[in-house]
């Protein structure tokens, strides 16, 4: 039996009453934050060490770069979701950390870290002025479903991707998941979870020969400013902050019936990204991938209730930010293909109300399947991400076709 659409949410609908984050918290919120928490850092944190070991940083500055990351993540993400109550994730940009793979070893540190706050500067003007609501709110709600449900393809198909190398643990998660999903779906994503460590354990897959515990130092630098520098990391790492993850963010949370207004949201996650800087973070802004996980009807049937996914999502983060060289260990002793499964497996519930709402209305379907094919391409032009030229895609192809109607 399918879940019923969520409901249009906004702060002036939230019951102002009752208000209470334990009663609101259960174990599928706390799965769901911590699977999106799993998800973000498995996703991309490989480039992070990619890119430092590229700019001969050493393991402090490294292992401080993602400290900085995760607490901009974790406080952001737990005080903006309780202040909004809505299921608000914050991430680091993935395409930022992969600009900075091929351009970080070609300027001195602290002249990268110059840039940074310069980005961060820029990320805090938008929020502030507010020109970034005006923006969205032209953008069709067909297109804004049909960018989610792009943006999730990718992900939820890693899962039969994976059964080709690893058919015995991806099945085993896979019915494990159907049959639970049907006896009781709020515990299908744990108890998948659960039976595929304890399948991976069975199969010889988890290696725990590196994992050691250890605390992360948050390391200073001192900020140097150069033209080359702003211009080679600091612009492209604000445009693709806009354009790869402020967009499809918002995006995920109207597709989900969430309103929050989005200018608050991007100046905070500026304002943290310009104190974190100089202790190496590139920036942290609105998740899209991990943020669905969060808003759809896996972590909780009631959307009113989702807010505490985000909380504990934060919850974690701060955690991994703490003891980030031992998560970053616990996460490589895990197979990739069960990372993967579980992250598919939790998005099924996104994809699906991402296509039915962008097929509802006639007049947009044509432009929301060009958004959505194009986004679910992969597509990257200048270095920016396919959830931009889909959306650009899909509004030209509205444009048009409603032009020629008339």
């Amino acid at each position: 039996m399918s879940s019923p659409p969520s409901p249009q949410l906004s702060p002036a609908t939230t019951p102002p009453g009752r208000f209470n984050p334990l009663a609101d918290t259960s174990l599928s919120t706390i799965v769901a934050g911590f699977v999106a928490m799993m998800t973000g850092y498995t996703s991309s944190l490989v480039l992070m060490f990619q890119a430092g070991q590229a700019a001969h940083l050493t393991d402090a500055q490294i292992s401080s770069w993602i400290w900085a990351l995760s607490m901009g993540m974790g406080f952001c993400s737990i005080g903006l979701s309780l202040r909004f109550r809505a299921p608000i994730v914050i991430a680091w940009s993935t395409p930022g950390a992969a600009l900075l793979v091929s351009s970080l070893a070609h300027v001195e540190y602290a002249q990268a870290i110059g840039a940074f706050i310069v980005c961060a500067v820029l990320l805090t003007l938008v929020g502030v002025t507010g020109w970034f609501d005006t923006l969205m709110k032209k953008i069709p709600a067909g297109l804004a479903s049909a960018l989610l449900a792009g943006i999730l393809f990718e992900i939820g198909i890693e899962i039969f991707r994976a059964a080709q190398y690893q058919s015995a643990l991806v099945l085993t998660m896979f019915f494990t998941y159907l049959i639970v999903k049907r006896l009781s779906p709020r515990y299908a994503i744990v108890t998948t979870l659960v039976v595929g460590t304890a399948a991976a354990g069975a199969l010889g897959l988890l290696d725990f020969s590196h994992f050691h515990v250890a605390l992360a130092h948050p390391v200073f630098t001192m900020p140097a400013f150069s033209a080359a520098a702003v211009v080679s990391i600091g612009i492209p790492l604000f445009v693709v902050a806009m354009a790869s993850q402020n967009v499809p963010g918002i995006a995920v949370l109207r597709a989900d019936g969430y309103q929050t207004p989005s200018a608050p949201l991007i100046a905070t996650t500026g304002l943290a990204s310009l104190l974190l800087a100089p202790f190496g973070s590139h920036g942290v802004n609105l998740a899209a991938i991990t943020a669905a996980i969060c808003t759809g009807p896996e972590a909780h049937q009631n959307p009113r209730r989702r807010y505490t996914a985000a909380v504990w999502g934060g919850i974690f983060y701060l955690l991994a930010g703490v003891f980030g060289a031992t998560i970053a260990a616990l996460f490589a002793a895990l197979p990739k293909a069960l990372v993967v499964s579980v992250a598919a497996l939790a998005l099924f519930g996104s994809i699906m109300s991402g296509l039915a709402n962008a097929m509802q209305d006639t007049r947009q379907r044509e432009a929301a399947l060009v958004t959505f094919m194009v986004t679910a391409s992969g597509l990257t032009l200048l270095s920016i991400g396919s959830a931009f030229w889909g959306l650009v895609a899909g509004v030209l192809t509205q444009l048009i076709l409603n032009a020629r109607r008339a």
